[in-house]
């Protein structure tokens, strides 16, 4: 696995992606991880809560009267979205699965501006985020390695295959 360019041999515990499963059915396979609605719980403890697609909005900004087109011009729509409570942190996943040359290639491009954009959106709430995409092994390709770097460069992430539970600040399970 990789994040950012570099090897994750000490990673030991993550979600893993084998295609555009949902993140909730991920979190529900791991050991000590129980899922309610859109609530995470780690054992008894509330530890994260999702918000993918439109419940970003109705679910998130809605209810604390936050109108996003007070902030932002476009509804973002991110595949999955999940937060984590204890350090208020909304990591934005987008999964990009390739398998032929298409579209999906400059959409990995357009990381820095989505970001801000979130980041502009959650700023009145004080919850940070972190812009990711989970890979599929197209982009190991050596075409891939300009874009893969810039993702890196203006503070966006990148995973193959797996999102590590230490990367989102969760905790592992034990084995």
């Amino acid at each position: 696995m990789i994040r950012g360019g570099k090897g994750g041999a000490k990673t030991k515990v993550g979600l893993r992606f084998e295609s555009r499963i949902a993140m909730k059915s991920l979190f529900a396979s791991l050991a000590g991880y129980r899922i309610e609605g859109d609530v995470v719980y780690f054992k008894s403890e509330k530890v994260a809560e999702f918000y993918g697609k439109n419940k970003l909005y109705k679910g998130l900004l809605e209810p604390r009267h936050i109108d996003y087109s007070d902030i932002i011009s476009k509804k973002l729509l991110p595949d999955e979205a999940i937060l984590i409570l204890c350090d208020k942190t909304l990591f934005i996943i987008e999964i990009k699965f390739q398998e032929v040359f298409g579209s999906v290639d400059e959409k990995l491009q357009t990381c820095d501006f989505k970001n801000k954009q979130y980041q502009k959106l959650l700023a009145p709430l004080g919850i940070s985020v972190k812009y990711v995409y989970i890979l599929n092994g197209w982009f190991k390709k050596e075409q891939y390695k300009d874009v893969l770097e810039y993702v890196k460069s203006v503070g966006c992430y990148y995973f193959f295959y797996e999102l590590p539970l230490s990367f989102l600040g969760l905790p592992e399970p034990a084995k």
